[in-house]
């Protein structure tokens, strides 16, 4: 399929360009507000702090003015005032960002049938993802979520991080978008194909996966690349030396960012598609929006993803279903 297969109408288009346009009209609004709310609330703190330091010091030993205990707590305490109102000048840009996502979102997407936009919730589909695929995490977030109907078969498709740890021991499994599909046909049990991990990780990926055997799919690039996993080795094994094996192999030319990582558990179908960037995020407030440079590759960036779970759906399909 061509990227032109997913663009919307001229119609379309001209009504998006529209709701663009009334856009810019709050963007410039919004954008006045935070220019002269950012310094106001943050200032406002660090005058605050310096009155009341002075009136410690009035009251301090000469030797212990500035660096005594009060001010430590009073410096510590004022720094975390600074950031929470600096977040909340800039409200009215997030907020205007947000509703036009909730509005634009939906339209732009016109190829897919009974599209639904949410942020920030936990996608229903998540909890029935095998853990194997992504191994050990303890901490997830997610961002954008978009569900609908593409090509006769629902999906969601969301971004998603999943980690653990914070800081410098902070350890990702996975960052990008997972797009779960419904099957063609089920599949009798799980079957995982993801990234071939290190001994530790290892390790630890046998303790979700001690009940599945690992198999191989004859293709050396692939074997050295994946771990194919499953309950069920006589119902996985044409798939993983066949249509699976094809898909991964396709999927490794067209994705040039890091491994895809397909998953099937009964009528469950998964597809992780790694990558840091934020596909359907809107460039800052400070920056006019553009359909061509900011819309139309939003739009793209989805046709292709649902292009590619349609294929890989098709894993498990007999033949006459396939085609």
């Amino acid at each position: 399929m061509e990227a032109a297969d997913f663009m919307p109408s001229e119609a379309d288009v001209a009504g998006i360009k529209r709701d663009i346009e009334a856009y810019e009209a709050k963007r410039a609004s919004a954008q006045q507000q935070v220019r002269w709310r950012v310094p106001l609330f943050v200032g406002l703190v660090i005058v605050f702090v310096g009155l009341v330091a002075w009136l410690f010091n009035s009251a301090a030993d000469p030797n212990e003015q500035w660096l005594s205990t009060p001010h430590v707590f009073l410096y510590l305490g004022g720094s975390i005032v600074a950031v929470l109102l600096y977040f909340q000048a800039l409200r009215p840009a997030t907020r205007l960002q947000q509703s036009f996502r909730d509005t634009l979102l939906p339209i732009i997407f016109g190829f897919v049938r009974d599209v639904r936009y949410q942020h920030g919730a936990r996608p229903n589909s998540f909890d029935r993802m095998p853990r194997e695929t992504v191994g050990a995490f303890s901490r997830q977030s997610f961002d954008d979520i978009i569900s609908g109907r593409y090509e006769d078969f629902p999906f969601e498709l969301y971004e998603a991080k999943l980690w653990e740890g914070s800081g410098k021991s902070e350890t990702t499994a996975f960052k990008g978008v997972i797009v779960a599909f419904e099957t063609i046909e089920p599949f009798p049990g799980t079957l995982v194909a993801a990234r071939r991990a290190n001994k530790v990780v290892h390790f630890f990926r046998g303790m979700f996966a001690n009940k599945m055997q690992e198999l191989s799919s004859g293709v050396d690039d692939l074997d050295a690349a994946y771990e194919f996993r499953t309950d069920n080795v006589e119902a996985a094994r044409p798939l993983v030396t066949g249509r699976l094996a094809q898909a991964l192999t396709w999927l490794g030319e067209t994705w040039p960012y890091d491994q895809a990582r397909v998953a099937l558990s009964g009528s469950d179908g998964f597809l992780l598609m790694p990558r840091s960037k934020n596909f359907f995020e809107l460039p800052d407030i400070s920056v006019p929006i553009d359909y061509n440079m900011h819309v139309a590759p939003m739009i793209a960036d989805l046709g292709a993803m649902l292009a590619t779970a349609a294929l890989v759906r098709k894993i498990g399909a007999k033949d006459e279903a396939a085609e």
